[in-house]
């Protein structure tokens, strides 16, 4: 049995909870920042080393992205970041909003035993309030033998815009949350 080496990507392993699923839905009434229209596309931060983006939709302030994004979790306290940009050509991308919000109700929900529960089955729910860019109630659900929760985010320093999304977990082998 070989038990040398690969101590960084095992310290990393040991710590990994799982993987977060985030289902980038659609941007909703986003802000104009080019003449009559932009071109958005989102990123979305975990920690100091995890950034990922979706694809650019050209000329739609609603844009419809439906594109998953897979971030990493080791520590369910860092929040996760989401900022807007509209792309530019030939000059830097101009921010269209950012939102933040944290997934510590939904790994809660994950330590729970649901098993046997009915589908659709509301584990709990985040209001919204001062601290979270929520923009209505998000609820966790038990959704066919998995936990997901969809979210609308109201987008700060900007005049207008949402964004809706979707998270679900990925397991993965050798892991356990909680």
């Amino acid at each position: 049995m070989y038990t040398g080496g690969g101590s960084a990507t095992q310290s990393l392993m040991d710590n990994l909870m799982g993987l977060l699923r985030i289902k980038i839905k659609k941007g909703v009434n986003l802000a104009v920042r080019d003449v009559r229209t932009s071109d958005p596309y989102c990123v979305v931060k975990m920690g100091k080393k995890q950034k990922l983006k979706t694809r650019v939709i050209k000329k739609d302030i609603n844009p419809e992205w439906n594109e998953d994004l897979t971030l990493s979790v080791s520590d369910p306290s860092l929040p996760v970041k989401l900022t807007v940009y509209d792309h530019d050509t030939f000059t830097m991308d101009d921010k269209m909003g950012d939102a933040e919000f944290d997934i510590k109700s939904f790994v809660e929900a994950l330590k729970m035993n649901l098993h046997g529960l009915p589908s659709g089955t509301v584990i709990t729910r985040v209001l919204p309030c001062r601290t979270n860019c929520l923009a209505e109630e998000s609820r966790v659900i038990w959704d066919d033998g998995k936990v997901v929760q969809d979210m609308i985010l109201r987008l700060r320093n900007v005049e207008c815009g949402e964004v809706e999304l979707q998270l679900q977990w990925i397991d993965l082998p050798g892991t356990k949350v909680g």
